[in-house]
């Protein structure tokens, strides 16, 4: 996520990268993962550079002990936008059919694509200041969108969807924030009370950044330990860390993306205590920016229908190994 808004603070310059902590931590830690890493920066990566930043450290699968800060200066993009890939409406917004069976049966996941498509026809509302508990921060914001016109709201709704046939196959309920069934928002506050009503088992809130070009790859936002007003984060410190890491090694391994070489040093985790979305949950939740939308090379896999899927899956595969345990 590249703007000013609800959840994200100015951009930080990128750190200068080392190769050296990302290979031994991933080496050591995410063998099966690693293989696809190597595999998209020898094969799918003719100038990439994921690399790890000298100013943050990590230990297994990435415990940074600085926390990073994305760009966040997105744009309001004035349309959809679109590539041609058909996207399917999931049914009914804010809830599945009844898991009947599967490994999950009597689990509650909980999915909130981020933004909304219409927010950019609703900048009063969504500009209007909400309390995230440390502070107050606009509703909700546009989202970015590709150079050419791809929206991050639409890309969203997209994995989401095709995370939902994913979970419920494995006997899930599944609940979004919203489905694109309504105008704008929800607000960050009432995104993390969606997920604290229904007591989901994980919150995954889906994103994808709007850094400069040449910032690449993917990156799990955690929850830091926020005790502030309306906010306590500190019974879910320990389990969405949990969950973050599972989905960031699965994520890695199904689409081959590389971390992040811009934040969280290389490890594809970062910990933000500024996102209402997390410092309200009540349940282990993290957001994951899929790759960075202004970059021509990850603009390209995000934009790609057959990428997306694998997206979809590798979260899906990250949720359902957390909630095994």
């Amino acid at each position: 996520m590249s703007y000013v808004g609800p959840d994200f603070e100015p951009p930080r310059p990128p750190r200068h990268p080392l190769r050296g902590p990302l290979t031994v931590a991933v080496a050591a830690l995410v063998p099966g993962a690693l293989i696809g890493w190597l595999v998209w920066q020898t094969v799918g990566d003719s100038g990439g550079d994921a690399q790890a930043s000298p100013s943050s450290t990590s230990s297994p699968w990435g415990r940074p002990t600085t926390p990073g800060a994305s760009d966040d200066g997105k744009e309001q993009p004035g349309g959809a936008g679109g590539t041609g890939d058909s996207e399917k409406p999931g049914g009914s917004p804010s809830a599945s059919a009844p898991a009947a069976s599967g490994s999950l049966k009597g689990k509650v996941v909980v999915i909130d694509p981020g933004h909304n498509p219409g927010n950019f026809q609703h900048t009063s509302e969504i500009n209007q200041q909400v309390n995230i508990g440390t502070n107050s921060k606009e509703c909700d914001t546009t989202g970015t969108a590709t150079n050419d016109g791809y929206t991050e709201a639409k890309f969203t709704l997209d994995v989401a969807r095709r995370m939902r046939t994913v979970l419920e196959k494995e006997g899930a309920t599944v609940k979004f924030t919203q489905d694109g069934d309504r105008s704008w928002g929800p607000c960050v506050d009432e995104r993390a009370q969606i997920g604290n009503k229904a007591d989901a088992d994980a919150v995954v809130s889906i994103h994808a950044d709007g850094a400069g070009a040449g910032n690449r790859g993917f990156h799990v936002i955690l929850p830091g330990s926020v005790h502030s007003g309306a906010a306590d984060t500190r019974p879910i410190v320990a389990s969405s860390r949990e969950l973050g890491e599972r989905v960031a090694g699965s994520f890695l391994r199904v689409t081959g993306s590389a971390p992040s070489n811009y934040i969280g040093g290389g490890t594809g985790l970062d910990v933000r205590k500024d996102l209402g979305g997390l410092n309200l949950s009540t349940v282990p939740k993290v957001f994951i920016e899929c790759g960075n939308m202004r970059d021509s090379k990850d603009a390209a896999q995000l934009t790609s229908s057959a990428w997306r899927q694998k997206a979809a899956q590798g979260i899906s595969e990250g949720i359902v190994s957390f909630l095994h345990g």
